[in-house]
């Protein structure tokens, strides 16, 4: 039996070409290839429809320990649970595609277990820098973190980084539940969701121990997000979260 490795680091993908050409995703194994830990890269297309996933396929066959999953377009959150699901790390990573937080933050995260079950990285405690924001992304965080804490997550001061750590086992059990973007919802386009505030929603019913820890977030620019539209979305999704668990969904 192959050794269990001791990171998984799971990377959704939607039409990135142009962050391919970046190469800001070659860090990422350049990084893990030098650790004195084993390891996997989990790439899961997320039914990209420009070249994407020929790109996956050509950058797994430079670097040891990478896997190409294509999924159909179904957003995010179905996206990460594919790679979650798929993995087999002792603890489990999930990254943006675009390495806003760099993978060797994770140098902040590992410390903290095994005494907690999820270690997420903050943009928004003391010691955390946010470079190159523009106001009114940081404007949108504020009042979406005031939301959250009102009526989802108390005490977790930014749901929406990039960057979460869990045990693996942990991580399969949470992501099972997920229910307001769940496996055959059809999806247009890019979507900016809540998905993360249901993670950690589940994981506090479920009596986990979280600990967030200030990361260091580069702002990328990016057409993808909508401030009013995508504002509009979340502020649903965390209604739809509360409405489900008012119904018992949860349990």
């Amino acid at each position: 039996m192959a050794e269990q490795p001791y990171l998984s680091v799971i990377i959704p993908a939607y039409n990135e070409e142009p962050n391919f050409k970046k190469g800001t995703i070659d860090q990422v194994p350049k990084y893990l290839e030098k650790q004195n830990y084993t390891y996997e890269i989990l790439v899961v297309d997320d039914g990209s429809e420009d070249n994407t996933a020929k790109l996956a396929a050509d950058f797994a066959k430079k670097h040891q320990n990478i896997k190409v999953i294509n999924n159909p377009h179904q957003g995010k959150a179905e996206t990460v649970k594919t790679g979650v699901l798929a993995a087999n790390g002792k603890y489990i990573l999930f990254t943006d595609f675009d390495q806003a937080t760099p993978i060797w933050e994770i140098e902040r995260l590992l410390p903290y277990f095994p005494e907690y079950d999820i270690v997420i990285g903050s943009r928004q405690l003391t010691g955390a820098k946010r470079e190159k924001e523009p106001l009114y992304r940081h404007l949108m965080g504020l009042g979406f973190n005031l939301i959250v804490q009102t009526f989802a997550v108390r005490g977790i001061w930014d749901t929406q980084a990039g960057f979460k750590c869990f045990k693996g086992d942990v991580a399969k059990k949470i992501f099972e539940r997920l229910k307001v973007y769940g496996k055959g919802r059809k999806v247009k386009g890019a979507l900016v969701t809540a998905f993360d505030v249901e993670l950690l929603f589940i994981a506090r019913k479920m009596n986990y121990k979280i600990k967030e820890v200030p990361i260091v977030w580069h702002h990328m620019a990016t057409t993808r997000v909508s401030p009013i539209k995508d504002s509009l979305r979340m502020l649903r999704d965390v209604i739809k979260i509360r409405l489900n668990d008012l119904r018992g969904i949860y349990q």
